[in-house]
């Protein structure tokens, strides 16, 4: 892709080696986000794991205290009293056979599924297909609960979930450009805060080894680990 003369003067000022602290960074990001769409802001963590090991896997989600600016089309499974609790929630779609047809035929009209557990049964008819799409309700990430109206809720608010990837690097969303930089950073924090809390026990010495942040299309930037021991303001 063509860089701009904008993108490349905005690169010019990003010294690669330097840790920024998060307002530094933030105001980077922002200056480098040059396209006309609002673009998303995303986080890699860089954590002191050992991915292979099963105790050590790091999955979970946060709510972020700002959402993460755009709806959520939220597919429920339930049945009974806990399928009309869905749908007072603001459910988009209600898991039954004739849906899980259409998923079975292509149809994914959705971002988020949630389930009781009494579902997963028939969840699982699609789990092929949902799984690869990270679509599959998982308990770690509260999206298989009897409480569905709060697993509705939460997604519909804007749920960042995030998990360890192979190498040992975790990355998340965590808003748009549009926010601004004091909304931007206090939905970081929540969820830096939230994956400094998974700690697996069995994971050994420096826990959060790097960070760095981008916007959708902009640069990369490093942020030093040691923000997160300082209290933000």
């Amino acid at each position: 892709m063509k860089i701009t003369k904008k993108q490349k003067d905005i690169r010019s000022k990003i010294d690669r080696q330097k840790k920024y602290s998060i307002d530094e960074a933030l105001d980077l990001v922002k200056q480098g986000a040059t396209r006309k769409f609002d673009e998303t802001v995303d986080v890699a963590i860089r954590l002191g794991i050992d991915p292979k090991q099963s105790d050590q896997q790091v999955r979970s989600s946060v709510v972020l205290p700002h959402g993460l600016g755009k709806s959520v089309r939220v597919l429920a499974f339930a049945k009974g009293p806990k399928e009309a609790e869905a749908k007072e929630a603001g459910a988009d779609y209600l898991g039954t056979e004739e849906i899980i047809e259409k998923i079975k035929g292509g149809w994914l009209d959705f971002e988020a599924v949630v389930a009781t557990p009494d579902m997963m049964g028939v969840v699982s008819k699609v789990g092929k297909i949902l799984g690869p799409r990270g679509l599959m309700p998982n308990p770690k990430l509260g999206t298989v609960s009897m409480d569905i109206k709060k697993a509705i809720s939460d997604c519909k608010a804007g749920k960042a979930e995030f998990r360890n990837e192979k190498a040992g690097i975790l990355q998340a969303p965590f808003g748009k450009i549009s926010f601004g930089t004091a909304k931007l950073k206090e939905n970081l924090m929540a969820l830096l805060e939230t994956v400094q809390r998974l700690k697996p026990q069995t994971a050994k010495g420096v826990y959060i080894k790097g960070i760095s942040m981008s916007s959708a299309m902009g640069p990369g930037l490093k942020i030093d680990p040691a923000e997160l021991g300082k209290k933000q303001s």
